[in-house]
């Protein structure tokens, strides 16, 4: 590790110099690069400096040892040094983890009622408002996609693209099946209803040029749309439906009056999907190999129930158990996030030590 580090302080004294040279800016894109890495790399270097320091701080208390009048005063300062050095040893442990190169990346999110009928309908829906809280409460854009109503409310199928910063790495691990016990409002008898929804999170490519979609390998329909929009939606075949032949995927646009909006938008969650089927491959290698909180692809494993008589949410990857359920579908979703992804960290940090 500590080879690692001498490496990428070098770098940072050479990205200095080259930020700091004439004609610098002469290139905007390698100058946009150079000062990305400077950025990545400063806090980093910063914390490696502080190790270096501790270091230096115990072999100067060591020599001092000797002194009669110093010792117990020297070993004060190992011993302090010794419990610095551990600290930062385990941050730059954290730090030098391989970055998740989706991290960044904006988001389809889509939602499917399961079992339960309108029950699980009304759940898509309940979900669908909290992941849009919590999208709120990050300053993130929430834009709808595309979206199938139940006739009770709620939705059979849902999709929407959140905007913002770090929002794969917020809800990465939300993809699954998701459980809910509850009263459905409809039961008359009072008997608690269990129902499920999956989930699914898929970064966004950053152009549909990215993943490879060869146009003969797809059937595209145009139709009616159906729902609410007034009369002009239903009389024009402004809806659109692609089938990629060779994944079987299917995906259904129609929430815009342009057939070729509905195509764009279309085209886009047909490269998330297909992006997302070679994720989950990787992931099921993965997995195959160790505990993976992403999960090993199938999204019928079940990752959370919801249950609203006791008020709480477990999650059954990490075994936590939250009784705020009210506060969690209103969208609070930083204790469950934080504790997903340091579960993660902690099983990437046993991993390098394997």
């Amino acid at each position: 590790m500590l080879a690692k580090l001498d490496q990428l302080a070098n770098r940072l004294v050479e990205l200095d110099q080259l930020l700091m040279s004439e004609g610098a800016t002469a290139n905007m894109d390698s100058y946009r690069k150079m000062t990305r890495e400077h950025a990545e790399l400063g806090p980093l270097v910063a914390l490696y400096h502080n190790y270096q320091e501790a270091s230096a701080d115990i072999a100067t208390a060591q020599e001092m040892l000797a002194d009669p009048d110093m010792k117990d005063f020297a070993q004060d300062e190992i011993e302090s040094a010794k419990s610095r050095m551990g600290t930062l040893e385990r941050e730059l442990q954290t730090m030098l983890l391989p970055k998740d190169v989706n991290d960044e990346r904006n988001i389809f999110l889509e939602i499917r009622a399961g079992t339960g009928g309108d029950e699980s309908a009304l759940f898509a829906g309940d979900l669908l408002r909290m992941y849009s809280r919590f999208a709120e409460r990050n300053r993130w854009q929430v834009e709808m996609v595309s979206e199938s109503a139940s006739d009770l409310g709620g939705y059979r199928e849902v999709i929407v693209r959140l905007v913002g910063n770090g929002v794969y790495s917020k809800l990465k691990f939300e993809s699954g099946g998701h459980r809910v016990q509850r009263v459905p409002a409809t039961e008359t008898q009072g008997r608690i209803h269990t129902s499920a929804c999956t989930v699914a999170v898929m970064p966004e490519a950053d152009e549909v040029e990215d993943v490879n979609i060869n146009p003969s390998e797809l059937r595209i329909d145009t139709y009616r749309a159906s729902g609410a929009g007034g009369q002009h939606i239903n009389k024009t075949d402004s809806a659109v439906r692609i089938t990629h032949l060779p994944t079987g995927i299917v995906v259904e646009c129609q929430d815009d009056r342009s057939q070729h909006k509905n195509k764009a938008s279309a085209m886009k969650v047909l490269a998330a999907r297909i992006k997302d089927v070679q994720l989950r491959e990787q992931q099921s290698k993965e997995a195959a190999t160790r505990k993976s909180l992403i999960g090993s692809g199938d999204r019928s494993e079940r990752i959370r129930t919801y249950n609203f008589p006791q008020g709480r949410m477990t999650d059954h990857r990490i075994n936590l158990t939250l009784y705020k359920l009210d506060f969690i579908m209103d969208g609070e979703l930083g204790e469950l996030t934080n504790a997903l992804a340091a579960e993660h960290q902690a099983e990437l940090l046993a991993a390098l030590g394997d």
